[in-house]
């Protein structure tokens, strides 16, 4: 939202800034009075030409593409209700700016509108953007660089990666820009970020590329590129240029406790945008593989659990029943360790690759099984639309307590539970502060399912398989399933507090 709020911290940084550009007069006063020689030396000025090479020149490149980085508006209908003055926020900015935030003084629905940025990437009319931009669009115009105002329609949208495809119709070629390959992008590089920042369309912003691959929980698939550059909100859908004028990404959200730019933006890789706005040209929107799994990182608690390396892969939490994964043999516990010859450092990274695959084609996976390594085909499918009390008491100890009450899985904590029918393990009844149980983080009502990657069906065989997983080690990985998602937590015998 178009706000600015001045904070304290902000504050305390003008005043220094007045304080040193105030002690830096004051010692050149100084120099100047005190020795009449210094202040008659002659100035030396640095070698020009070495200083116009230390720093790049981006006037020819934004001369060249200015023309194809369009501003968009969108009218929407909201009520009173839907307007943010901006407190309350979280830190992650992800919206265009409405423009129109006077209230009426009886609650009534009105119109909105927005604004953001967008680019063209073919002569006919194409405009990539955000789809947080055109979200809940009433009508939607793309503004040229040239101030035309064009009607634009929508050809499709992807939310799990917040990709949006236009069309305009200008009646003649329009100017346009490549794709570049954002595979070769390295922090430490220049970019420049164009866009409309609050309403200031044709803004130029430069800086470098600070990381790669960030992941920020926008989504399944993030794989943003983080930059220095200044990107304020209405930014959102801008082009990000290399110096040789290929868009490598796509601005998309900034990391601000105020909503301003503070140095810390992500835009979305041109290799995605690339993927997925030939899908949404050809079918208006997505088709996704699909293998049908639960993941999650190794921790290093979970990797001692179970003899693994942090980040040696994704493991494998769950496997869904009649899907892919299960039809290929896949189990809980396994780690896949590379997709098609990618190698694969976590989920996120399992979720990308498996999504590229066409459906109907097959996966080849690198499997850790049981300390063996195993190539396993799977068939992948389309993905779905939508993916996402006993008095016995039974303590479980060793060398001192891990910290549980496990309890059988009777029908009414099942129910409670909202567990699966056919689902066999134990209840978590309580946990004890300060255990190591606890400082896993397991909860009660977590229902144990497995040792590592051997079922239990009651209490009795949890603290059987638990006692002989820590024979030898300093750490057992339970699998449980909360709230219907299966996960294994990794418990380090060493933290316990109970002496």
């Amino acid at each position: 939202m178009d706000t600015q709020q001045p904070s304290r911290s902000g504050k305390t940084l003008r005043y220094s800034a007045l304080a040193v550009a105030l002690l830096a007069s004051t010692a050149l006063g100084g120099y100047a009075l005190g020795d009449r020689a210094l202040a008659q030396a002659p100035v030396n000025p640095p070698d020009t030409q070495l200083q116009a090479h230390a720093l790049p020149d981006f006037t020819n490149l934004v001369t060249q593409v200015k023309p194809a980085v369009v501003s968009i508006t969108n009218k929407l209908k909201a009520t009173p209700a839907s307007f943010d003055s901006g407190e309350g926020q979280g830190p992650m900015q992800q919206l265009p700016f409405p423009f129109n935030q006077m209230i009426p003084q009886h609650p009534q629905a009105h119109a909105v509108e927005a604004r953001g940025s967008g680019f063209i990437i073919s002569a006919d009319g194409y405009v990539v953007t955000n789809n947080h931009v055109v979200k809940d669009a009433k009508s939607l115009s793309v503004t040229l660089d040239d101030g035309t105002v064009l009607p634009a329609k929508v050809i499709g949208t992807d939310p799990r990666t917040d990709i949006a495809l236009l069309k305009i119709d200008a009646k003649k070629p329009l100017p346009f820009i490549h794709l570049g390959n954002s595979r070769d992008v390295k922090p430490g590089e220049w970019v420049v970020a164009m866009g409309n920042p609050f309403g200031l369309g044709g803004t130029v912003t430069a800086g470098i590329v600070s990381a790669v691959s960030r992941d920020i929980g926008a989504g399944p698939y993030d794989q943003f590129i983080q930059v220095d550059a200044p990107i304020n909100q209405g930014n959102s859908g801008g082009p990000l240029f290399t110096q040789d004028g290929k868009v490598i990404g796509m601005n998309t959200a900034i990391l601000s406790p105020s909503g301003g730019s503070v140095g810390i933006g992500f835009a979305i890789p041109s290799d995605m945008i690339s993927a997925v706005t030939q899908q949404l040209e050809k079918t208006g929107h997505v088709t996704r593989g699909f293998m049908g799994v639960e993941a999650q990182e190794i921790t290093p608690t979970t990797a001692e659990a179970m003899h693994l390396k942090p980040n040696q892969g994704a493991l494998l939490a769950g496997v869904q029943p009649d899907s892919p994964a299960a039809k290929a043999g896949l189990q809980p516990g396994d780690v896949i360790e590379q997709v098609n010859g990618i190698q694969i450092k976590n989920p996120r990274e399992l979720a990308v690759n498996v999504a590229g695959v066409k459906p109907g084609d097959e996966a080849h996976l690198t499997v850790l099984h049981d300390g063996q390594t195993k190539d396993v085909a799977v068939k992948v499918e389309q993905m779905p639309n939508d993916q996402t009390a006993s008095n016995d008491n039974h303590g479980v100890e060793k060398k001192g307590r891990i910290g549980l009450a496990l309890a059988p899985l009777s029908p009414d904590l099942r129910g409670q539970l909202d567990v699966p029918e056919g689902t066999k393990g134990a209840v978590v009844r309580a946990v004890q502060p300060g255990s190591p149980a606890d400082a896993a983080g397991l909860q009660a009502g977590d229902v144990i399912v497995g040792v590592g990657t051997h079922p239990v069906d009651n209490p009795e065989a949890a603290v059987r398989a638990i006692r002989t997983a820590t024979t030898n080690d300093h750490a057992v990985a339970l699998r449980v399933l909360r709230n219907g998602q299966p996960l294994f937590v990794g418990v380090n015998l060493d933290q316990n507090d109970q002496g």
